[in-house]
């Protein structure tokens, strides 16, 4: 029997008590899903986001398995398929989201570095900011490597966004590729060749 077949075998007995010591620590509903049914790595993320946010408090905790250097606002604005936990184990995630909700899509990718960001200073008084505003991704999306999504951004399904990006402006028909700054279409995918 290989070793990670023995494993699978081993952690199918133990899976009913790590998952109640990890409800200690986490909502239930990010403890299923593909990282957790299918592999080890929501379980190895679990343990890691245990040690480094609850126990050495090096950053707040969260409700669910998260990477040392993810930095989510307000997790109660926040909604993503437990299948995504991938999400936020990329280092330098950003999820400004106090005053506006982020809506993440099913099998959507985030990349290192992306900034996603409901509400901007006050230009009239940097200490405040504006009202927030909804940011939402549509499934089956690609966030590159270093993107800035901004406050009311609406991708719909199937958006792919080059790295560096800037987002400005909403783009909900989806199913376009997105590059520069600010990020206009440079590709509309064959689906909606005539929506834009």
């Amino acid at each position: 029997m290989s070793i990670k077949k023995t494993l699978k075998s081993i952690l199918g007995i133990f899976r009913p008590l790590l998952n109640a010591f990890l409800s200690i620590f986490f909502d239930k509903k990010y403890l299923t899903g593909r990282h957790f049914d299918k592999g080890f790595n929501g379980y190895r993320w679990s343990i890691r986001a245990i040690w480094t946010r609850n126990i050495l408090r090096l950053a707040p905790p969260l409700p669910f398995p998260a990477g040392l250097n993810v930095i989510v606002s307000n997790p109660k604005n926040l909604s993503f398929h437990p299948d995504d936990l991938n999400n936020f184990q990329s280092p330098g995630t950003y999820f400004q989201n106090f005053k506006g909700k982020i809506e993440i899509g099913h099998g959507t990718y985030i990349a290192p570095n992306v900034g996603i960001i409901t509400a901007n200073h006050d230009f009239n008084s940097l200490d405040g900011h504006t009202d927030g505003e909804n940011v939402v991704i549509g499934d089956q999306s690609w966030i590159g490597m270093n993107v800035v999504l901004l406050p009311g951004v609406i991708l719909g399904g199937k958006t792919i966004v080059a790295a560096g990006a800037v987002v400005t402006k909403s783009y909900p028909n989806g199913n376009v590729i997105l590059a520069g700054v600010p990020a206009k279409p440079i590709k509309i995918l064959q689906e909606n060749r005539d929506e834009y």
